[in-house]
């Protein structure tokens, strides 16, 4: 049995129904992301967990108890704000320390306690500093110490880290990953942010219109998507028009899919090749020339137009050389396992011909 069960989870309001029929299940020190677009239920699916909002119908189960029988401040969950939460008359300490008082936790514990949860997040220095004078980041340390230190049976985030420029929020990402790896306690994290979560997440749950798209490793979201939603919304797609480019492209792979209503491919899976090159076996050569350069330093974006429609392809490490004119001749390779079929629903088909 899974640590944490969501059974048919339902959430309605006077106007919308936020969840319709949720269910996951999370593994006792299981790192697990939802993601997803704003709106799309997630919040509302964490919420329910802590307990802020109640489900309309359905089960919450946390290591074999009933989580909706719980009041929220009986269910030893630590939950991470995006606003930090700190408060800003206490000292680090005792931002920390906060929690722990109305468990009532003696003294000398507390003291004990507080100092590991400190230790863990880099901030044994800064014990006796206001939070005023440190920055966002550290903020979100004391926030995450303090979700830490009462020794909770499950730890929420919920997009900890939108309040924090980009580099930082790529340096405690990995902290928080590794600190959660260390403490070893299963972990509900939600973020829009898809390259966030492929980088820390042990399965990701990618929600839509309060529903689930998938669940899967970063592995199986990314490289094997099962609906164009989460395709489109984790990664880059390229999604080839109908035409004949298109059907003289699945002709040349062999490839026949009546009930196929978009065919895509990812552009870090095509090729760039030179003028007249040809493909080889399960590899279809298109004719094209370059409409764009762009480059990103370690990667380089190519727009290209071919009679199969304009597609985009990556190229990995472009290296100094000189960029690619527009107007140039060159041929897409596209290899044919690459392409990704999808029903007029947008749920994935399997490759046939």
């Amino acid at each position: 049995m899974a640590y944490l069960t969501v059974a048919d989870g339902v959430k309605e309001f006077s106007t919308f129904q936020a969840l319709g029929g949720v269910s996951i299940s999370v593994e006792r020190g299981e790192f697990f992301t939802l993601l997803g677009p704003s709106g799309c239920g997630k919040t509302t699916l964490l919420r329910a967990i802590a307990g802020f909002n109640d489900l309309t119908s359905g089960s919450i189960t946390l290591d074999g108890q009933n989580l909706r029988s719980i009041p929220p401040h009986k269910r030893d969950i630590g939950m991470v704000f995006q606003d930090y939460a700190v408060f800003p008359h206490l000292s680090v300490f005792d931002n920390v320390a906060f929690g722990l008082k109305p468990r009532k936790v003696p003294a000398g514990e507390v003291k004990t306690r507080v100092a590991e949860a400190l230790s863990a997040v880099h901030l044994s220095a800064l014990a006796e500093r206001l939070p005023a004078a440190m920055s966002g980041g550290q903020q979100q340390r004391i926030g995450l110490a303090r979700a830490m230190v009462i020794n909770p049976r499950l730890l929420l985030m919920d997009e900890p880290l939108s309040n924090l420029d980009a580099k930082l929020r790529i340096e405690l990402r990995e902290e928080i990953r590794d600190i959660q790896k260390r403490v070893d306690i299963a972990t509900i994290y939600v973020t829009h942010d898809q390259e966030e979560a492929l980088a820390i997440s042990d399965r990701i749950c990618v929600m839509s219109a309060g529903h689930i798209e998938q669940i899967g490793t970063p592995q199986q979201i990314y490289g094997n998507p099962q609906t164009l939603f989460v395709a489109n919304f984790v990664g880059t797609l390229n999604t080839l028009p109908e035409g004949a480019g298109l059907n003289a492209l699945l002709s040349g792979l062999g490839l026949s899919q009546p009930s196929a209503a978009h065919w895509t491919v990812r552009p870090e899976r095509l090729a760039l090749g030179v003028a007249g090159e040809k493909g080889g076996a399960g590899i279809a050569a298109l004719p094209g020339r370059i409409g764009k350069y762009t480059y990103l330093g370690r990667e380089a974006h190519v727009q290209v137009e071919t009679d199969a429609g304009l597609v985009v392809v990556q190229i990995a490490n472009p290296g100094t050389e000189a960029a690619r004119q527009p107007g140039e001749a060159v041929t897409v390779l596209v290899e044919r396992a690459a392409l990704m079929a999808f029903d007029a629903d947008g749920k994935r088909l399997p490759l046939e011909g």
